[in-house]
């Protein structure tokens, strides 16, 4: 049986055993309703609580900013959509990113249908965001008097969930601020790889999920600014301040804390191990394999995150080489696995055509050695070349 090799981090992670353990109490024996008035009920209102509490710490955020969903798309959605209604008053229009994640895009496609304006920004080579063109959007915001024009929301994405560049958060939140906009960003990939402090940041709104960060799936939460009104998400009951009705997912909201507590401690350290596995793994493909390209920034980019393009050849055919030989990666986002069409982050770049069908994403995680890149690195270089000579 083949060693197995995971390289796909930026889609799950494994739930850590420490994890697990502090889970594990919520599912059998601290089973009840944290809306109930008695024990059992107080033992899991508490625990909801003291999540709160280590959730908010590792962002530097105030415990009543933290509000719990079920993972990045519906913090995502709720922060878009409703921000949106709530400001509505105030402008129709509202900028994001061409590289965004789908859970903002799709949000903004929607929005357009019901008559909001949506500014899409460019991006450079590398994937950082047009400064300038957000400048001008801006301007233009200070210029007119029609509300249709004016802008209400600006969500921009931490880092790119496909070719892991940082986007230069705080200069785009000190924009938004001048200008009295709020801003949102979908943090789903940074939290629990880079320090994040709201506090020093000006940032408004910001997504996370927790499988990203070795926790359990269907979890996440939504960080407002305290002075930031957002309205109901789900109405019913009056779950997390009456904006997010339903019974609360105990252990999830337990073991997100958990996972993100462990992510910070461990942080400084994982990123620099990783940082150097990437860079490593970065030259060896690019010296040793001819015709690839690195797509991304070179430095501002996550610790374990490498997006490779290869001329002329399949990804998705690449990727079958990989399994076989036990590594596991993707062609881009895990939520659109199966479509064999460039993705829209790839084209955003304006990677030559010739490479573009060609690309894989390796994101490296707590666990991968210089060994498992070693390998990766020896069979990618042989799965390319077998490609190119048609021998397959």
């Amino acid at each position: 049986m083949k060693e197995k090799i995971y390289l796909d981090n930026a889609a799950t992670t494994e739930m850590l055993p420490e994890v697990t353990y502090a889970m594990e109490p919520y599912f059998i024996k601290k089973y009840g309703n944290a809306s109930t008035s008695y024990e059992l009920g107080v033992e899991a209102k508490n625990a909801i609580e003291l999540a709160r509490e280590q959730v908010a710490a590792s962002i530097m955020a105030k415990p009543s900013e933290i509000f719990f969903t079920s993972g990045g798309s519906e913090s995502d959605n709720w922060a878009v959509k409703n921000t949106a209604g709530e400001r509505k008053r105030f402008g129709q229009r509202i900028i994001t990113s061409r590289i965004e994640h789908h859970a903002i895009l799709h949000s903004c496609e929607y929005l357009e249908e019901l008559g909001y304006h949506v500014d899409y920004l460019d991006v450079d080579k590398t994937g950082i965001v047009d400064l300038n063109q957000l400048e001008q959007l801006l301007r233009d915001h200070e210029r007119t008097s029609n509300k249709d024009k004016k802008v209400s929301l600006i969500s921009v994405m931490y880092a790119n969930n496909e070719i892991g560049t940082l986007q230069p958060i705080e200069e785009i939140g000190k924009l938004a601020h001048r200008k009295d906009i709020v801003f949102h960003t979908d943090a789903v990939q940074a939290i629990g790889q880079i320090p994040i402090s709201v506090r020093k940041l000006p940032i408004d709104m910001l997504s996370a999920s927790a499988h990203k960060f070795h926790g359990p799936k269907g979890v996440g939460f939504l960080y407002v600014r305290e002075g930031v009104e957002l309205p109901s998400f789900i109405h019913g009951g009056a779950q997390e301040k009456g904006k997010r009705a339903g019974t609360e997912n105990v252990a999830g909201i337990v073991g997100m804390a958990k996972a993100l507590t462990l992510a910070t401690r461990e942080m400084g350290r994982k990123s620099r191990e990783l940082v150097g596995l990437r860079n490593y793994f970065a030259k060896r493909v690019l010296r040793e394999i001819p015709d690839s390209r690195l797509n991304g920034h070179p430095e501002k980019r996550l610790p374990g995150n490498l997006n490779f393009s290869f001329r002329d050849v399949q990804g998705t055919a690449l990727l079958v080489l990989l399994e076989e030989e036990g590594i596991f990666a993707s062609a881009g986002s895990a939520c659109n696995s199966g479509i064999t069409s460039v993705s829209h982050v790839i084209k955003a770049l304006g990677v030559p055509k010739e490479y573009a069908y060609g690309t894989i994403r390796f994101s490296m995680g707590r666990d991968t050695t210089l060994r498992d890149v070693d390998k990766t690195v020896d069979v990618l270089k042989k799965s390319v070349q077998l490609l190119r000579v048609g021998t397959l």
